[in-house]
């Protein structure tokens, strides 16, 4: 047992989630992952929300994505419900269904067809918000800021994931009727796998072994360090040989496995992007230079889809007990990953706060738990 495990319980203060942070509120001066690059094609526009914020997603001609927000500032119309036209001496615009008024990929007003030649109106004024975004091994991130009245430039730039290279070979995306801080320790929780996901193909209630993990500090996270996976996880076994896995979870909400055998490599991602306060968009991104995605694709997929269904239907039954809002107990050991993600968002928001750098909570330690 560590130290921390011997000082605290489930019934001291300590192991009972803040009642006013934990549920609310967002991490901001952040990457969100949006959408797969594949996805956004030239001249299409598309509407995404983001934390209650409606972003639209588009690519120029020339290649270029942007995002800016997905409200005409004349009469509110959706700018996606439009479409990208070019004049001479504007450019590429993005032209609103509704009057037409038309905005540069930066968010400046290009013009107001409705006015005429005598009317000294400065169209150029008018901008609709622009959000930083980055197009990075496939994805396409875009910057949260924390005050949208004067957005903060980014000061880092977004993840880079081990193993993402090549076609991706499987997406599936799920939307939980769920917080997004109640979706991150559903994902990292170690203990639920043998009663949510109890699949003849994984592992059973009956087949519960005691686990011993060393988990180190990464940079904004945490990551369980690179380990032969349980005996009792069957799924590994068709990737043949010897495989070992490190999973890995980095602020604001990414989750990822990266399994080696020999040669060969597959990484699981799973982005969470907070669409309101109650829904978050889970997706998980599968790339693999390994045999078995050619051949077994089609019941991988299938396994995906019941998990995220299985991981869906709980939420559904955690929210009838949520929605009176009660402490949560966590203990140690198998909870400590729920806590150290209260840490972590505590400590962004004031190093944000205070203009200093992160400085990550989490020390090396073994975490032991059943499952």
């Amino acid at each position: 047992m560590t130290a921390d495990a011997a000082s605290s319980s489930a019934t001291t203060p300590e192991a009972k989630a803040p009642p006013t942070a934990f549920g609310k509120g967002f991490v901001r001066d952040a990457w969100y992952f949006v959408a797969l690059a594949r996805d956004v094609p030239v001249a299409n526009l598309k509407r995404y929300e983001v934390m209650d914020e409606p972003v639209l997603i588009g690519r120029t001609r020339a290649g270029d994505v942007y995002a800016m927000r997905d409200i005409c500032p004349h009469r509110a119309a959706p700018l996606s419900a439009g479409r990208l036209v070019e004049k001479p001496g504007e450019g590429e615009t993005i032209e609103c269904p509704y009057h037409g008024w038309r905005f540069r990929p930066d968010g400046v007003c290009a013009a107001i067809p409705s006015l005429v030649e005598d009317q000294a109106f400065e169209a150029n004024r008018i901008r609709v918000r622009s959000y930083p975004v980055r197009e990075s091994q496939g994805l396409v991130f875009v910057w949260m800021a924390a005050d949208a009245r004067a957005p903060s430039e980014p000061d880092h730039e977004p993840p880079l994931f081990p193993g993402a290279e090549g076609e991706v070979k499987l997406v599936e995306a799920m939307d939980f009727d769920s917080h997004i801080d109640h979706a991150v320790i559903g994902l990292m929780d170690p203990a639920h796998g043998p009663f949510v996901h109890q699949q003849w193909w994984w592992r059973s209630e009956h087949s519960m072994h005691e686990k011993a993990k060393t988990f180190a500090p990464r940079d904004y996270g945490w990551a369980m360090v690179r380990h032969a996976p349980s005996s009792n996880s069957r799924l590994y076994k068709i990737l043949g040989g010897a495989p070992a896995t490190e999973i890995t979870f980095r602020l604001p909400g990414y989750r990822w496995e990266h399994i080696q055998v020999g040669a060969k490599q597959v990484l699981a991602l799973t982005c969470l992007t907070p669409v309101t306060e109650t829904k978050t968009r889970i997706t998980q991104i599968f790339w693999s230079d390994h045999w078995v995605f050619n051949v077994a694709k089609p019941f991988l997929r299938m396994g995906v889809v019941a998990f995220l269904k299985q991981d869906g239907g709980m939420v559904n039954l955690q929210n009838e007990g949520l929605k009176y809002d009660p402490a949560l107990i966590w203990i140690d050991d198998a909870d400590k990953q729920a806590k150290w993600y209260q840490q972590l968002k505590r400590e962004w928001i004031k190093s944000r706060a205070e203009g200093r750098s992160f400085i990550n909570p989490i020390k090396e330690v073994v975490l032991r738990w059943k499952s």
